[in-house]
Parts: structure tokens; C-alpha cells; sequence
């Protein structure tokens, strides 16, 4: 079975890139997915050059002529050019080299640009991180991050947060000292910007938003978070559409040069990234979340990748099972699984794991690399 381990280019610079690519190979897997462009994060790395590693926005190759108006931050070793590098030893080594991007979650762009960033439903701008994927600029910044990673001549492309974000993901020192609930929450985390305006129903929905959080931030908060309002969930299902084109030109344009795309679906980690212990519906069934609608991406994309971020192999496979039936039986389908803390205790539940994913997956992948302790890592 295919499978490889997502790392970071700080940690393979550290170590060095032989010596990690090594380390891959000899726990059985076929390729390295590395982060070619990155949000802030600040990270214990075990075996990092630092315990502790702050990442930065940014790309680690020069981010040449094809930006226009948002261009991202480039890395200080981006003249370096390591993806150069990695695509030649891995092909020397017979490995698969994925350029991973992360695409609408940028805050320094979002701080630059405050404009393209989401709006909610008070008209507030106070997500700098998220990317609205309605602005004409945003759509024209991720397909030139896809071509500029495509150009690396990847064996594929792999996208990270190409879809809304979610209130409450993604910023450093957030407080609320206020009982909202998950429907509140969500409610907050939509995007009511002018371009998101045009999406049928935007208007009821924003209504129905201001209401439910102002009646949370008052002690009435909706009694259902899995039955929003009818304007919210009508709302929430249109703007899946917003998603699904931008993931088409993204992947017509990767194809353009070459290579493919596989998207990465972020609502296992929503739902699980904590404790592995996710609750309500199955993953597929609740991608409407970021607006992302698995069938219609999986029409437009040559792979899709699943965060099965649970401690149940019983919950991988079910969250697997439903979105090979989403995506339909010829679409590769990947699995990502953390080889440890803090949803697997051992080599054998790892091992209960892969079984699960590889009833319905193609692939099955690991995160990641710079995060995990060795003796975990060697689990796989």
C-alpha cells in the first residue's frame, strides 16, 4: 500500500534531508508529503534542531512572477530553494515527493490585506488568518500557489484549507469568557463579506447568525447545534459551491503543469484533532461545516485526503467507509492517521488503525514527521 509521512522543511533542514528520507524509507513508506508553503505554528519538535519550533507564514521556494496582488511571505532559506533538492533525491531514491500548500489560512496576508479576509455576520473582520474563498484575489493567489508547487514537478500536489475556516480555529490567544455552543460558534465562523453576500439566501442567514449569537451572549443559546436555522443550514449548503470551483481551477491548473491534486478534507481534525474522541455525525456528513461538499470535490480532484484523527478503528473505518461512498470507488482516497499521542497508544492500535483505513483507503499516510518522537514514529 502506498503511504508517506508529512513533514516540514525545518525539521528536514535540521536533520538533513538524506537522513530524514532514510528514516521514511526504512519504516516501509513510499514518499514524503513536505509543507512547501506553511501557516504560523509554534511546535514541540522532539528531534528538531530546537525543542520548541516557531514556524512562520510563508513558502520555502522563491515566489517568482505569478503572484499578483497577494504574494505569500517567502521563508529566509527560500533562495535555497529546497524543494529543488528534495525532488532530485527523491527521484534518485525511488520515493514520492507531495508539495503539501496550506492555501486560504494566512495571517500575515490577511493582516496585509484585511479585505480578502472573512466577515462575519456583525461585520466584523477578526479572522486575519482565513483567506475568504469568494474574493476574486484569494481564488487568483491559491492557483498561483497550486502552479508554483506544480512546477516542482511533484508526483502531486497536496491542499491544505482550500475552503472556509472555522470560528475559533487558527489564532493565537483566543477568549471568550461567554457560553456561546456550538451553533454560536459556527454561526460566528461564517462569512458574510460582500463577495459571500451574492451567494443565494446570505441575507436570511446573516439574520439568523446575528440572532443566535446574540441570544447565546444573552444565556439562550439554541437548544440544537446539529439543527441550525433553516436559513444558516440553506446558506451553508450554497456556498459548498464557492468551494467546489475554486478546488476545480486549482486542480486544472496543477494538472496544466503536469501534476495532480489531492484535497485535504479538514473536518476529521475539526472533530477529533484534541483527543481523537470525535462526537456527533461522521466526518462526510459534516463537511458542509467549511464548505466543502466531498462528492462534488471528489469529482474534481485526482485524490482525496481524510484526517482520521480518532483512538476508534471502528471510527476510521465508518469515517472512511462514508467518504469512498461519497467520492465514488475510482478516486484515490487517503487516509492520514497520527502514529501517537494522543489517539494511539501503541504499535498494535496503530496497527488496528491501518487495517480500518485500508478496507476503504488507497493510501495511508502519517502526521507528521517533526511532531512525532522516534520510538513513536518507528510504530509505523
Amino acid at each position: 500500500m502506498k503511504s508517506s509521512i508529512y513533514a516540514f522543511v525545518e525539521d528536514v533542514r535540521g536533520e538533513g534531508a538524506g537522513r530524514v528520507l532514510d528514516r521514511v524509507l526504512g519504516y516501509g513508506c513510499t514518499g514524503l508529503t513536505v509543507a512547501a508553503a506553511y501557516h504560523q505554528a509554534r511546535d514541540v519538535t522532539p528531534h528538531g534542531p530546537a525543542r520548541v519550533t516557531f514556524r512562520r507564514d510563508g513558502v520555502h521556494f522563491p515566489p517568482g512572477d505569478l503572484f499578483g496582488r497577494l504574494v505569500p511571505p517567502a521563508q529566509p532559506w527560500a533562495e535555497e530553494d529546497p524543494l529543488r533538492a528534495l525532488r532530485s533525491l527523491t527521484r534518485e531514491r525511488g520515493a514520492a515527493l507531495h508539495a503539501w500548500g496550506v492555501f486560504c489560512h494566512n495571517t500575515t496576508l490577511g493582516l496585509e490585506h484585511p479585505d480578502v479576509t472573512q466577515e462575519n455576520c456583525f461585520g466584523d473582520r477578526a479572522a486575519p488568518a482565513d483567506l475568504c474563498p469568494s474574493h476574486p484575489d484569494v481564488r487568483a493567489y491559491a492557483v498561483a500557489l497550486a502552479r508554483s508547487l506544480a512546477r516542482y514537478e511533484p508526483d502531486a500536489v497536496v491542499a491544505e484549507s482550500l475552503h472556509f475556516g472555522l470560528f475559533g480555529h487558527g489564532y493565537h490567544h483566543e477568549r471568550s469568557f461567554a457560553e456561546l455552543g456550538a451553533l454560536a460558534e459556527y454561526a460566528l465562523g461564517l462569512c458574510f463579506c460582500t463577495r459571500c453576500r451574492r451567494i443565494e439566501g446570505a441575507d436570511a442567514a446573516r439574520a439568523e447568525a446575528v440572532r443566535v449569537v446574540e441570544d447565546a451572549l444573552n444565556g439562550r443559546p439554541w437548544p440544537d447545534a446539529d439543527a441550525p436555522p433553516t436559513a444558516i443550514m440553506e446558506f451553508s449548503l450554497a456556498r459548498r459551491r464557492t468551494v467546489t470551483t475554486l478546488v476545480a481551477e486549482v486542480a486544472e491548473a496543477v494538472a496544466d503543469e503536469g501534476s495532480r491534486l489531492i484535497f485535504i478534507d479538514l473536518t476529521g481534525a475539526a472533530k477529533g484533532y484534541a483527543d481523537g474522541l470525535p462526537t456527533g455525525g461522521l466526518a462526510a456528513s459534516e463537511a458542509w461545516r467549511i464548505g466543502v461538499d466531498p462528492a462534488a470535490v471528489g469529482s474534481v480532484v485526482s485524490g482525496y485526503a481524510v484526517l482520521a484523527y480518532a483512538r476508534d478503528a471502528a471510527r476510521v473505518a465508518a469515517d472512511l467507509e462514508a467518504y469512498r461512498a461519497a467520492i465514488g470507488p475510482d478516486r484515490e482516497l487517503r487516509a492520514v492517521l497520527r502514529p501517537g499521542f494522543p489517539d494511539t497508544d501503541s504499535a498494535g492500535h496503530l496497527a488496528e488503525k491501518v487495517k480500518a483505513a485500508a478496507g476503504f483507503a488507497d493510501a495511508v499516510d502519517y502526521y507528521a514527521y517533526g511532531l512525532t518522537p522516534f520510538h513513536v514514529l518507528e510504530r509505523i
